[in-house]
């Protein structure tokens, strides 16, 4: 579907746009991007969490019978490449390697795989795949910003570190869309679709719930259950408002 193609291209590079954002904004106007940037991942946090149980893993289950098995795998394949990154950081002797390089390359690689979802998702239709990626699109941003962050801290200077975390987490989103597309975007079958998309549900869940949750909630702001609500709000209005 050609228009599926389109669609993940246009979204993917927004992404990358939030997340160029991101970087700009925390170089630019510190204290308010690290003030406000709890709350951008509460409300991402309940945008995805919110579309992955009221419609993305409903979708799944209609189009795969062992959709729950996949949605296990791709909570648990993140998990584990997350233990990896972390295992593999604390291996190492150099402090500005452990703050920077590593998260860096654990971030790049996470925000490639993010683009595995935006060809998956439109290939199965395009309210699924506008559901399932506002959330994804929203989460950029403070993702840019804590990139900068773990470089800056890492010993970077600035520029390098808005160059670096540009590469990382804003670029590879639409350059992993291009990358797994034509896989994705090939003739089919509904049952191998529904499945990719179990195991994208599976990912998604596990970035709202045990990465964005977590370190949003560690920031302890008063009002992060707010925008959480105010994410979890928009999903269900989302799916609902649906013909």
């Amino acid at each position: 579907m050609e228009s599926a193609f389109w669609y993940a291209l246009f979204t993917s590079s927004l992404a990358a746009v939030i997340t160029s954002l991101g970087i700009f904004a925390i170089r630019s106007y510190t204290e308010w991007g690290r003030r406000n940037c709890a709350y951008f991942m509460c409300f991402a946090a309940g945008v995805i969490i919110t579309a992955s149980f009221l419609h993305i893993i409903p979708k799944s289950l209609t189009m795969n019978s062992r959709a729950s098995f996949f949605i296990l795998a791709g909570f648990l394949a993140l998990h584990a490449f997350n233990r990896f990154i972390t295992a593999f950081v604390c291996e190492k002797r150099n402090e500005s390697f452990n703050l920077g390089v590593i998260p860096m390359i654990g971030i790049g690689f996470h925000s490639f795989i993010d683009g595995f979802s935006y060809s998956i998702t439109f290939n199965v239709d395009l309210f699924t795949g506008i559901l399932a990626t506002s959330g994804m699109v929203l989460h950029e941003f403070p993702e840019g910003i804590v990139t900068y962050l773990l470089l800056v801290r890492g010993g970077l200077g600035e520029r390098k570190a808005m160059i670096w975390s540009f590469l990382a987490a804003a670029i590879t989103t639409p350059l992993g869309m291009l990358v797994s597309y034509p896989f994705v975007g090939a003739e089919i079958t509904d049952n191998t679709l529904g499945a990719l998309l179990s195991l994208s549900a599976g990912a998604l869940i596990y970035v709202g719930a045990t990465h964005l949750l977590p370190e949003a909630e560690d920031e302890r702001k008063k009002y992060g259950v707010l925008a959480l609500g105010a994410g979890v709000l928009a999903a269900v209005l989302i799916v609902f408002s649906k013909p």
